[in-house]
């Protein structure tokens, strides 16, 4: 039988130590401990199958700092979900979430820097990003409109549209603007969580973001589709071009 790497297994043991620190501190109902359990078991078999799959042995320095950022984000997720039963500890959630993101610009650098890049370590950063920016949106939704939670789940989304569709496998040309939809999205919806802002002020950060969002990602897709329909492309560009 395989042994589970070590990686992911010390990241499991950390989830439930900070969730028994969290426990502690603001307290923890039965279902954020079944919802942070349930996040520690199912990321340490995701992170096991990523390895096994990327041909790895261990995590890289940068992929460390990932999984700490991960416990932080499984304990918001305990923490989100206790909210259905109590209301949750909001300085709790955002100063959870604000390490969450301070880290979020250590990793890249520490991959940079020691010449630890990989393939496996940018989609882990990315899932991680990901599913942070589901449980924010998850959070405000409560206050803001159920409409929220389509900023975080634009990205699922997309990827359902990768399973489903051959012409949306393509390769997408690297784009900074990403990069500054992504920091938008994290910067509005803790602020939104913090509620620091009033209501008004909120709901139009909130569009604001996820007008950012549609529009990246829609770019993204048309850019796949051209890219995917070579032979429907030149026609369109025939039609305009006018003929010799």
């Amino acid at each position: 039988m395989r042994m589970v790497r070590s990686g992911p297994l010390v990241g499991m043991f950390a989830q439930f130590t900070v969730l028994a620190a969290v426990a502690a501190a603001v307290g923890l109902g039965p279902l954020g401990w079944v919802a942070g359990a349930a996040f520690a078991i199912i990321t340490m078999i995701l992170l096991e199958h990523g390895l096994s799959s990327s041909g790895l042995s261990t995590y890289g320095p940068a992929d460390w700092v990932t999984a700490a950022r991960t416990t932080l984000i499984g304990a918001v997720a305990a923490l989100v979900v206790d909210g259905i039963q109590r209301t949750p500890p909001v300085a709790m959630v955002v100063g959870l979430v604000v390490v969450a993101l301070l880290l979020d610009g250590v990793d890249g650098q520490v991959a940079r820097r020691t010449g630890t890049t990989s393939a496996f370590g940018a989609r882990f950063d990315m899932e991680a990003d990901s599913f942070l920016v589901l449980l924010l949106s998850a959070y405000v939704a409560h206050t803001a409109g159920w409409w929220v939670l389509a900023i975080g789940a634009m990205r699922y989304a997309f990827l359902l549209g990768i399973w489903s569709t051959r012409w949306m496998r393509g390769t997408l040309p690297p784009r900074y603007w990403r990069k500054v939809v992504a920091a938008t999205q994290g910067v509005a919806l803790v602020t939104a969580t913090a509620g620091i802002l009033p209501f008004q002020a909120t709901l139009v950060l909130l569009l604001v973001a996820f007008a950012l969002l549609l529009e990246s990602f829609g770019r993204d897709v048309l850019w796949l589709w051209r890219d995917g329909h070579p032979v429907t492309r030149t026609r369109v560009i025939g039609r305009l071009l006018p003929r010799e």
